[in-house]
């Protein structure tokens, strides 16, 4: 696997993989950037949540456990020394389907496997990050009355 970063401007940079997508990254105003993209540190957290997202879709259609909606919050505590990493990572699965309470231990176990046998970047960032996470089930919104 391979990626090319090319410099922008200011403090923007191009990412492109291998795959031929590409990302714009940037830092906020105060790291001397223009906030006009994510930073990398707001990437990780999107290729972690990204990453175990997969696992879960993939291992609940294996499952045939239907969800209406399903998103994940990451939300990473970050130490002030430098360099600045990641501390601990807390996600929280937000789940919305029909009957998903009956489902909880099947979504937690869904979570679990991701979090712990399948997601690489949760494995990755595990030797060094606390992670940390928990499911939500969402009310249903059901328009049909």
């Amino acid at each position: 696997m391979n990626a090319t970063i090319q410099f922008v401007d200011n403090m923007r940079f191009m990412g492109v993989a291998e795959s031929g997508h590409a990302v714009l990254l940037d830092t906020s105003q105060k790291n001397g950037g223009n906030a006009s993209a994510p930073s990398p540190m707001e990437m990780v957290l999107f290729a972690l949540g990204t990453c175990s997202g997969m696992d879960v879709v993939s291992i609940l259609r294996k499952k045939r456990i239907p969800i209406e909606h399903f998103s994940i919050e990451a939300a990473g505590t970050r130490r002030d020394e430098h360099p600045r990493i990641f501390t601990d990572i807390r996600l929280t699965y937000k789940f919305r389907g029909p009957n998903l309470a009956a489902n909880r231990k099947a979504l937690e176990d869904t979570v679990r496997l991701s979090q712990e046998k399948f997601c690489s970047v949760a494995g990755m960032l595990a030797a060094t990050v606390k992670l940390t996470w928990q499911v939500e089930i969402l009310e249903s919104t059901d328009t049909a009355g």
